[in-house]
């Protein structure tokens, strides 16, 4: 009788007779036999369960392993924590400070004072941050109805992981035995605004004086409303100097009197006692300009010294807070980023061999916070005497196109006629509604969402109107194709008006271009569909350049259906090759008092000036009426 037995896989084995025993002979042992053993599925199949047993358990003692860490951690932080606001807890109240803080005291207030090496080899450095609270339980100095503001003091602790980075901060308050410290001080309130006047939260506030002694050096951060209320300072005349910064944001400060200010705007602010100084900031996101030096064949030119001038003051009655000079790069380029909003103005350094024969935009660019804008000179040879005109609308200010620029001289006799190139694409009235393909009439576009209203006070754009109060909740209108004159066309920016909508409401823009005035595919500033052009000002993609014709789309939205966004005016600036909007340039000019200019346009009032003096190179902005 056979046995036969599941093997460890399942399968049935044969097994050895238990009842017989037959000698086996050299010729049987040559004989093969059959015997039980693992196929080569099973050996792979039990290899792979092996594989994956061992890396389940890797996986779970990599997680208990790095649990055990952050728990050890917490704890650690926790205890260093513990401890060191109980040694702030058990100061006298008036050594409750830091060491150049405000109140001043002898906690350390600098990462690298004071560090700790736990007993597996961690380092962490600990430090605090101290400040008073005007509680408003007894009234507060902003209101006027508390003299000493300074009630209790609210300590922070740091503990930071020097192998890791990391930091944890903790709070605690300390009160004074008495009700009240009874040391007096002003204070200040700082207010941190953008550009348009909204709060930014998060800025970092530094305050500091040399003035006082001990000398203070306090780091505080804007709550959410933009606000820092710094209490129970002592009194010091135009002696505490206060920078606001934000990562990514531009920076303001207050300015001592010096002898190249004498006059700041801003100046360092003075603190007395019982009073409160009010000093507010300007901060944005920062922005990138570009300035390209081309020749008239749009080559870029290297080496050319170009000073550019903001408009914001730091002191009177000249004292810009930004004039920087500087040399295009060897493919004729200046790259200021990043640099905060302002209108800037390039000029051309006295020395290069050049002159400017045209700009765009013109002569100056407004940058608006969080864009990237381009501006460009075209340069030419110098010559001894040189006219620019630069011809622009009367009521939009914009560049005009194909203006007629007459300039005669007497004596010797000469007669030349330019024609202003162009470089602006603006449409601001949609009154004679959709259907129109082709730009010809500027009051018709192509088609809307059947949500737009055109009418309205001021003329405008809006979403429609239901007649009790309410719109509809979006809204889309798309152009008419507007022919550059050539495939050359570099598109700068996309600008319209108003700048601002109201919170509820959004005014969002696309644009398309081609050369067959067929294919439109709308994308944003970054070049796809899935973006949009939210800012005035932006920068159009590179890639929507070298094409002929454009189209904007607008989408109009509203979260409040008592409100809608409104569009009074949308502008496209471009350049044609190296032309520059609504310029005409006159060089190698003999010079004198015998000039006559006239300019004139269909649709416009002819300007005429005479007699008109070339000395020199000189620049002339005339403006036509209707």
């Amino acid at each position: 009788m056979k046995r036969h037995a599941l093997n460890a896989f399942g399968s049935i084995s044969p097994t050895v007779n238990l009842t017989v025993v037959e000698p086996i002979s050299a010729a049987r042992r040559a004989t093969p036999q059959c015997t039980a053993g693992f196929t080569l599925i099973e050996a792979l199949v039990s290899i792979a369960v092996f594989v994956l047993l061992t890396a389940t358990v890797a996986a779970t003692a990599s997680a208990i392993i790095r649990a055990t860490a952050s728990i050890r951690e917490s704890t650690t932080v926790a205890a260093l924590a513990d401890r060191y606001l109980e040694i702030a807890r058990n100061l006298p109240y008036s050594q409750v400070g830091t060491v150049s803080g405000n109140p001043y005291g002898v906690l350390p207030d600098l990462p690298d004072a004071v560090s700790t090496t736990t007993p597996s080899g961690e380092i962490y450095q600990i430090y605090y941050a101290v400040s008073y609270v005007d509680d408003p339980a007894d009234g507060t100095i902003t209101a006027g109805t508390d003299s000493t503001p300074n009630d209790y003091k609210q300590v922070k602790l740091y503990v930071k992981n020097t192998a890791t980075g990391q930091s944890q901060d903790f709070y605690t308050t300390i009160a004074p035995k008495n009700l009240e410290d009874m040391a007096s001080g002003g204070a200040l309130a700082i207010k941190v605004f953008d550009s348009v006047g909204q709060p930014v939260p998060g800025a970092t506030i530094t305050i500091t004086d040399t003035a006082i002694q001990p000398a203070l050096n306090v780091v505080r951060t804007s709550d959410s409303s933009g606000n820092w209320l710094e209490v129970g300072l002592p009194a010091s005349p135009q002696s505490y100097h206060i920078v606001v910064t934000k990562n990514g944001y531009s920076s303001d400060q207050t300015y001592p009197i010096s002898q190249t200010n004498p006059n700041p705007v801003k100046p360092d602010a003075t603190v007395a006692s019982g009073q409160v100084t009010a000093v507010s900031f300007s901060i944005d996101k920062t922005s990138s300009l570009t300035l390209n030096t081309l020749s008239q064949t749009c080559g870029g030119i290297p080496g050319v010294g170009v000073e550019v001038k903001g408009t914001k003051l730091i002191g009177t009655p000249d004292v810009l807070k930004f004039d920087q000079t500087y040399t295009s790069n060897n493919i004729g380029q200046i790259i200021l980023s990043p640099v905060e909003w302002d209108t800037y103005t390039p000029l051309l350094l006295s020395g290069s061999g050049y002159m400017i024969y045209g700009s765009s935009p013109i002569q100056e660019v407004n940058l608006l916070p969080a864009t990237a804008q381009q501006f460009t000179f075209v340069l030419g040879p110098q010559s001894a005497n040189a006219l620019l005109v630069i011809v622009k609308d009367a009521a939009s200010g914009n560049a005009i196109e194909g203006a007629a620029v007459d300039l005669q001289k007497a004596s010797p006799a000469s007669d030349t006629v330019k024609i202003t190139d162009g470089s602006v694409w603006s449409q601001a009235d949609w009154s004679g509604g959709s259907g129109q393909s082709d730009w010809s009439d500027p009051t018709k576009y192509l088609a809307d969402s059947g949500t737009i209203s055109t009418g309205g006070t001021p003329s405008g754009v809006r979403l429609a109107g239901y007649g009790n109060g309410t719109f509809a909740s979006s809204g889309t209108l798309t152009s008419s194709s507007f022919d550059t004159g050539t495939a050359s066309t570099q598109y700068t920016t996309l600008t319209w008006q108003p700048t601002s909508q109201d919170p509820a409401a959004t005014l969002e823009f696309q644009i398309a271009t081609n050369n067959d005035d067929a294919t439109w595919n709308f994308v944003g500033p970054d070049g796809t569909p899935n973006s949009y052009f939210t800012v005035p000002g932006t920068t159009i993609n590179s890639a929507q350049s070298d094409n002929r014709y454009i189209r904007y789309k607008a989408y109009l939205q509203t979260s409040d259906p008592t409100k809608t966004p409104v569009l009074t005016s949308v502008t496209a600036n471009y350049v044609s090759g190296c032309k520059t909007p609504g310029q005409a340039m006159f060089p190698n000019l003999a010079g004198g008092n015998d000039y006559t200019l006239s300019v004139s346009m269909s649709g416009y009032q002819t300007a005429t000036l005479t007699p008109l003096t070339v000395s020199g190179y000189n620049t002339l902005t005339v403006s036509l009426g209707p």
